[in-house]
């Protein structure tokens, strides 16, 4: 048996008469700061820490709670009563939308606050899951990019579906509206929600898409080769507001946690692997640029699209990869290393 972990987010539901809700939805700002020593091992200023020393954030600051969204952590306690109803402890019960039922064994609970001003509960579970014997029967190489999204090495191409360019427009006149108004004002804190309504309608699009993308390949392959690509010196581009739109590292982890769930497997081709301009026919590499789409291999003459070309090489490597037993070299720290001298 195989322990994976999963959360499982459910609403808190309110009535639209505050005083017939089941639970103190609308006092809870003000619990988490009363109980938040008390009942939360909080681990977000050590993170925070972590982050600042990692130089991946600034010195970590106090935060207004005027400006910051709430949560609250619970280790243990927290319960579900029936499908409809939570008991947390020092707060007694409420109400949550519960749309599917838990599974496993739940590790902790936490209740927090998003944009738009609702609140949810998520609750962390240890699920055991039956060992399965991996397969290498239908593999298959994936090359990932701008002008499409996924490129399988059977040829098959899906467009990024780009929700955050189609709802452009809409976003910049919510921001401009928020801009103008007063600072301070019921007027400012309406438009600000505005804005939040925007961003959270892309947020559910896009992830809804890289869920049912993700899922369908890993439900009809059992092996999946990927480019390990470094997502985060690509945001740092001129085309990082395109790359963050694909959100192309988040669908490797959702690929990652599917695969993971239903036993297939996951191979990592080094970045540093010239997949795009090496023929997968004769192994020549030849000298690309990134217009280059289509280009034939001055070796054997054949006629290779880009991405396509990428993708079956990523196929091979990858097979090459599992039969080998590891990707790369490490070194002592156990990181991989430079796999370019290889080449």
């Amino acid at each position: 048996m195989r322990t994976l972990t999963r959360c499982y987010k459910y609403r808190l539901a309110t009535h639209p008469n505050p005083r017939r809700n089941l639970g103190p939805v609308g006092w809870l700002p003000t619990l988490c700061l009363e109980l938040g020593i008390a009942l939360q091992a909080n681990p977000l200023p050590n993170t925070a820490f972590s982050n600042f020393f990692a130089k991946r954030a600034k010195y970590p600051r106090f935060k207004s709670r005027k400006v910051t969204l709430h949560s609250l952590r619970f280790p243990q306690g927290v319960v579900m009563i029936d499908e409809r109803t939570i008991s947390v402890p020092k707060i007694g019960l409420m109400q949550a939308v519960i749309h599917r039922p838990l599974q496993g064994i739940t590790k902790g609970a936490t209740i927090k606050q998003d944009a738009m001003g609702a609140w949810w509960v998520v609750f962390v579970c240890h699920i055991d899951r039956p060992d399965v014997q991996p397969t290498a029967d239908r593999p298959v190489g994936i090359d990932v990019g701008l002008e499409s999204f996924t490129t399988l090495s059977t040829g098959e191409k899906t467009a990024p579906p780009k929700f955050y360019r189609r709802n452009q427009k809409k976003l910049a006149r919510a921001q401009r509206k928020l801009s103008r108004a007063q600072k301070g004002s019921n007027n400012r804190l309406k438009a600000k929600k505005r804005v939040a309504k925007v961003h959270q309608k892309i947020r559910n699009q896009r992830a809804d898409w890289l869920h049912k993308h993700a899922l369908g390949i890993v439900r009809r392959f059992d092996v999946v080769c990927i480019e390990d690509l470094n997502i985060k010196g690509l945001a740092r581009t001129k085309l990082a507001k395109s790359f963050s739109d694909a959100a192309l590292s988040t669908f490797m982890q959702m690929l990652h946690h599917k695969a993971e769930w239903h036993g297939q497997q996951i191979v990592k081709v080094g970045r540093f692997y010239a997949s795009s301009k090496t023929c997968h026919h004769c192994q020549t590499k030849t000298t690309l640029t990134l217009a280059d789409r289509m280009w034939t291999c001055p070796t054997c003459g054949t006629t290779h699209d880009r991405d396509g070309n990428a993708a079956i090489n990523m196929l091979h490597e990858g097979i090459r990869l599992l039969a080998v037993g590891t990707t790369e070299s490490q070194n002592a720290a156990g990181d991989g290393v430079n796999p370019a001298k290889r080449w």
